[in-house]
């Protein structure tokens, strides 16, 4: 049988992914499982440099998430330069400051108490890398003309979570930093007006002396409802 073919001008190929047996997928699934849940969102970074080679890996395994038509609308912007690392982390605590200060809730500060974080930002500077992660809202054709994507929210942030568990499976850590409002990325980056950015992501080894919270995650029964 062929591996090719035109399907209403389009070409395909056949896709074969060998069927495992019901025991073979448990117990792969909870491996896996057992692999994430160990999963944690880290502020305690070494500076022990990364294969780039790695860093590449994580990145195409990102790319390799579905996307709205296909479009593929994102960027991975990754900053190992320390000068551009410091301008991040010094316009990053600027507007967590202000945050902390004036523009979160008190309900919202008291939530966060658990997780020991504040405006100070030092693991953008630590940790040897950082991957800044931008949607994508529109393309330019070759007459500078706007073509929209699709569904960019949601396929950036399933590219997110595909980055997010590569990371962890290549035995280092990360954390997802949202800094409010992120404008200053564009910027710093000199990124295009078509890219928002979407999420800040150190990445690296932790700390020799690294702690995290000991927070429960919710069980199947909170979170998963069969019909």
């Amino acid at each position: 049988m062929p591996d090719k073919k035109i399907i209403e001008d389009y070409p395909y190929i056949r896709y074969s992914k060998v069927m495992l047996s019901d025991q073979e997928m448990r117990e792969r699934s909870h491996f896996f499982f057992e692999a994430m849940d160990s999963r944690r969102s880290v502020r305690e970074f070494s500076d022990s440099p990364v294969p780039r080679e790695v860093i590449e890996n994580l990145i195409k395994t990102a790319s390799a998430a579905p996307s709205g038509a296909h479009k593929q609308p994102w960027t991975f912007c990754v900053v190992e330069n320390p000068e551009i690392k410091k301008q991040i982390r010094i316009a990053a605590e600027e507007e967590e400051f202000e945050s902390y200060e004036s523009r979160m809730s008190s309900d919202w500060i008291e939530d966060l108490k658990p997780l020991g974080t504040d405006w100070r930002k030092p693991f953008l500077e630590t940790a040897p890398y950082l991957i800044i992660v931008f949607r994508r809202i529109y393309e330019l054709d070759s007459d500078q003309k706007k073509k929209n994507n699709y569904y960019v929210q949601e396929s950036v942030g399933i590219a997110t979570g595909f980055l997010l568990a590569a990371i962890h499976n290549a035995g280092l850590v990360s954390l997802t930093h949202t800094p409010s409002p992120m404008n200053f990325l564009t910027k710093t980056l000199n990124r295009p007006a078509n890219e928002k950015p979407y999420l800040l992501i150190p990445v690296g080894y932790p700390a020799k002396e690294c702690w995290v919270p000991d927070l429960k995650r919710k069980g199947l029964e909170d979170i998963c409802v069969f019909y």
